[in-house]
């Protein structure tokens, strides 16, 4: 008798059914990986642009405006976020860098630091 070489549907369909269950748990997962570390690529620029602004700060005993201090962004983060500043001349004088998410970053929510050591939100950092 011939043996006949090969899968059966039934196994085809059940290999098909783990595969489907497993990237059921693995996409949303990979997404949210994806997500942090957008937002970690950002706290990093974050903190970077409250380093300039204090190295401003120390030169020219004022806080610089975004087109004084003339900083791009990473295109990476700049996919992602775009930002501001919010300068407040106090007492005592400071800097609030915002960071307003964009696209599919949108849904992890914006961030902010400021020269104080404020970061919002909490969770996020």
């Amino acid at each position: 008798m011939n043996k006949a070489r090969g899968f059966t549907l039934v196994e085809l369909m059940v290999t098909l059914i783990v595969v489907a269950i497993l990237m059921a748990i693995a996409i949303p997962t990979y997404r949210q990986s994806v997500i942090k570390s957008n937002r970690r690529a950002a706290q990093a620029v974050m903190m970077e642009l409250i380093s300039r602004q204090e190295q401003y700060f120390v030169a020219n005993r004022v806080y610089a405006t975004k087109a004084e201090l003339n900083y791009n962004l990473p295109p990476e983060v700049d996919a992602n976020y775009e930002y501001d500043f919010a300068i407040d001349a106090g007492p005592p004088p400071s800097v609030t860098v915002d960071f307003t998410a964009e696209g599919g970053q949108a849904g992890d929510g914006d961030l902010s630091v400021s020269t104080l050591g404020t970061k919002t939100p909490s969770d996020k950092w």
